[in-house]
């Protein structure tokens, strides 16, 4: 038994509201939300400005050495600092999706986070969200999600969020990056985009987030109920 609880994993695909169902969920339980995601977009968005060639592996690898995440909750808001800078407003642009994509892809990169994520993980009492987070991060996890939804509604879902922050963008060429995406992320040599074979699926394309939720809430409380509600 872990000091804190147990640990939650939630993998799948860009857009099918893993980021949603993980803040609410680690919010209704209590428990430490790692969006590990956020953490590859930050070192890609850093990367990016810091004008480093990425086909130069051991340029990266020498970014590596020396990075920095940390996550500081401002009341409900979570903010992502990458060696001190904030870059929460950054990582969601449509220019750093597949740079993260690329920078996932160096062994060096998945390395780090992948150890900084254990670290975050292991006294237990977290929801971790991500693509590898059940398979690789924490292959040990007490439960296991992979939440799915089909191509046009990620595709929707994204188009929106992107709406929403005034970027001006056909929802066709949203769904041709979210395509693209899922392509890399499921063909990559490190650490592709699976669901764990232990895991639950859900698909989301015709569920509200707070439905997600409660269908996760429903395999997790049995759980609690036999490690005196951690």
């Amino acid at each position: 038994m872990r000091e804190d609880g147990i640990v939650i994993t939630i993998d799948g695909p860009s857009g099918a509201g893993k980021s949603s169902a993980g803040r609410i969920l680690a919010e209704r339980l209590g428990y430490n939300y790692i969006d590990t995601g956020a953490m590859y977009r930050a070192v890609a968005y850093s990367i990016y400005k810091s004008g480093i060639n990425l086909e130069d592996e051991k340029e990266v690898e020498r970014f590596m050495d020396h990075v920095e995440i940390d996550f500081i909750q401002k009341g409900k808001d979570t903010r992502v600092l990458c060696n001190g800078e904030d870059v929460t407003d950054r990582i969601r642009d449509p220019e750093i999706d597949m740079i993260t994509s690329k920078v996932s892809g160096f062994e060096k990169v998945r390395v780090v986070l992948t150890k900084m994520q254990r670290k975050l993980s292991e006294r237990g009492g977290v929801v971790l969200e991500g693509r590898d987070t059940g398979s690789e991060v924490v292959p040990d996890a007490e439960i296991k999600f992979y939440l799915d939804a089909s191509l046009e509604e990620r595709s929707r879902r994204r188009w929106l969020q992107l709406k929403e922050k005034g970027v001006v963008i056909e929802r066709k060429v949203v769904e041709g990056e979210v395509l693209k995406r899922d392509a890399y992320d499921s063909t990559r040599k490190l650490s592709p985009l699976r669901a764990p074979s232990d895991s639950i699926r859900i698909d989301s394309t015709y569920m509200s987030i707070d439905e997600v939720v409660e269908l996760m809430l429903q395999y997790i409380k049995p759980l609690l109920s036999h490690t005196g509600g951690k």
